[in-house]
């Protein structure tokens, strides 16, 4: 029987197939849990409804996969850049056991800044991160008490891969002790 379920969204312009998601998926099956990653590139792909396609789109469409997944037991939201945005915002409306964030936009344009209910909440950003200052984020993960790991990188975190998905194992670790 599964531990419980973990929907990984990758972030914009990016792909179900991504490298990080998959390396998430990679984990959660490893330690027993099952694991859905939703695909978004169609909204991604509506320029013509924002900058970042169809934001407001996305959201709704993880928060009814969500409340789906949640019905059945528990529940681990995690996402890198606009797909951590979305897992957090979900957090307020369905809920869950945790929370994981890659390189989380600690505000987006005209967007809600990022916010999330008090679960707990794991979180791997870049140093130089060239999109989203690290500052911002040790200021919104700070009164959370999340956990966070700061690596030497930028936005993709593509050097951190393994290092993102050894933090993701330690929180569904501890959310199954």
């Amino acid at each position: 029987m599964a531990r419980g379920h973990c929907i990984l969204s990758h972030g914009f312009e990016s792909g179900p197939d991504a490298t990080k998601v998959t390396a998430l998926a990679d984990v959660a099956g490893r330690l027993g849990w099952t694991h859905a990653r939703p695909d978004y590139t169609d909204l991604d792909a509506k320029r013509e409804v924002g900058e970042l396609g169809d934001v407001m789109a996305r959201l709704q469409r993880l928060q009814a996969l969500a409340q789906a997944a949640a019905e059945r037991g528990p529940l681990v939201l995690a996402g890198s850049s606009l797909g951590a945005w979305v897992s957090a915002q979900v957090t307020l409306q369905v809920p869950v056991a945790g929370l994981f964030l890659l390189a989380p936009p600690v505000r987006m344009g005209a967007a809600p800044a990022l916010e999330a209910a008090r679960v707990p909440c794991s979180i791997v950003h870049g140093w130089d991160d060239e999109l989203i200052p690290a500052a911002e984020v040790i200021a919104w993960a700070q009164p959370r008490r999340a956990r966070l790991l700061l690596v030497d990188d930028g936005h993709r975190l593509s050097h951190h891969v393994t290092a993102g998905a050894d933090a993701f194992a330690a929180l569904l670790a501890s959310l199954s002790a």
